[in-house]
C-alpha cells in the first residue's frame, strides 16, 4: 500500500522485487552484502570469491586461506576504493595484480607471506593513500623505487617483517608521508644504513611504537633504539678507518708509487736514449 492508501503499481512492486532478487544473486556465496559492500570474512574461502558486483567500492576478505589474487577479475572492480586482504596465505609475486584499480584508496596485505615488493607491485595504485604490509615475515626486499607512482601515500605500516634494510629514497620522495611503521624488523645499522637513520631524526614523519624501532645486528649495536645509534655510526662511518680500509689505502699509495717509478724509469731511459743518439750525430759530424 501507498502512504496514501492506495495499492502500489504492480510494475513498481515488480520493479522493486527485481532488484532485491538481483542484489541476492549478485552476492558472492557465504559472503554478505550491504550498500556498495562485500565482506566476506572469516569464511575459510580458499579462493578469491567470483560473482562481486562490477560497482563494489568495499572488499573484505579478512581471515580466510585466499593465496592469489587474480588481476582480471580484479580489474573488472574499477570503481574499488577499500580492499582488506590480511590474514590469508598471499605470498610470492603480486607484481601487476592491482593493474587497473586506479581508484583504490586503503589496501591491507597485512599478516600474509609477501616475500617482496617490487616497482610493479603497486605501481597502477595511483590513488592510495594507506598501505598496511605489515606482519609479513618473510618480506625481505623492497626496491628503492617500488612506491614511486604512489605519491598520495600517507600511511605506509612495514613493521614486524623480515626486513634488514630500506633505501632513503624509498620513503623520502614521498610528498604526502605522514605515518610509517618500521618497528620490530630485523635492521641491519651499518654504515650504510647511517643516512636513513638520520631521515628518520630530521623528517616530520610519524614513527608508532618509536621504543621498538631498534637495531638488531650488529651483536655491539643489538636492540638499541634508531635516534641513540645515530651518534654511534656517526663516529664509526665518518671518523674511524677499518682494516679494510687501511688495506685500501696501503694498496692505492703503493699503486701511485709503483707508476711514480715506472714513469721515473721511463723518463731515465728517454732521456740516455736522446744523449746518446745527440752525441753519435756529433761525432758523425766531426768525422764528416
Amino acid at each position: 500500500m501507498s502512504p496514501l492508501g492506495r495499492p502500489r503499481p504492480l510494475s513498481l512492486m515488480f520493479l522493486l522485487g527485481m532488484g532485491m532478487a538481483s542484489e541476492g544473486i549478485n552476492c558472492p556465496s557465504r559472503c554478505s552484502c550491504q550498500y556498495l559492500e562485500v565482506n566476506c570474512t572469516g569464511q575459510q574461502l580458499l579462493e578469491f570469491p567470483a560473482d562481486i558486483p562490477l560497482n563494489t567500492r568495499q572488499l573484505i576478505l579478512v581471515a580466510n586461506n585466499i593465496s592469489y589474487l587474480p588481476a582480471l577479475e580484479l580489474s573488472f572492480l574499477a570503481d574499488l576504493v577499500y580492499l582488506d586482504c590480511s590474514k590469508n596465505l598471499l605470498g610470492d609475486d603480486l607484481d601487476f595484480t592491482f593493474i587497473g584499480m586506479t581508484k583504490l584508496v586503503y589496501l591491507d596485505l597485512s599478516f600474509n607471506n609477501l616475500t617482496q615488493v617490487t616497482f610493479s607491485t603497486f605501481s597502477h595504485l595511483l590513488s592510495l593513500v594507506v598501505l598496511k604490509i605489515s606482519d609479513n615475515p618473510n618480506l625481505v626486499a623492497i626496491e628503492k623505487d617500488a612506491f614511486t607512482n604512489n605519491t598520495w601515500l600517507r600511511h605506509l605500516d612495514v613493521s614486524r617483517t623480515g626486513l634488514t634494510f630500506l633505501d632513503t629514497s624509498t620513503v623520502r620522495d614521498l610528498p604526502n608521508l605522514r605515518f610509517l611503521g618500521l618497528s620490530d624488523n630485523l635492521w641491519h645499522c651499518n654504515c650504510s644504513f647511517l643516512d636513513f637513520i638520520t631521515w628518520m631524526t630530521e623528517s616530520n614523519v610519524h614513527f608508532p611504537d618509536a621504543d621498538n624501532i631498534t637495531c638488531y645486528t650488529p651483536e655491539g649495536l643489538r636492540a638499541l633504539r634508531m635516534p641513540a645509534v645515530e651518534t654511534q655510526l656517526h663516529s664509526s662511518c665518518l671518523t674511524h678507518l677499518y682494516k679494510q680500509d687501511y688495506v685500501f689505502l696501503c694498496l692505492v699509495g703503493f699503486c701511485i708509487f709503483l707508476a711514480g717509478t715506472t714513469v721515473a724509469w721511463l723518463a731515465g731511459i728517454c732521456a740516455v736514449t736522446y744523449e746518446l743518439h745527440g752525441s753519435k750525430g756529433g761525432e758523425e759530424e766531426e768525422e764528416d
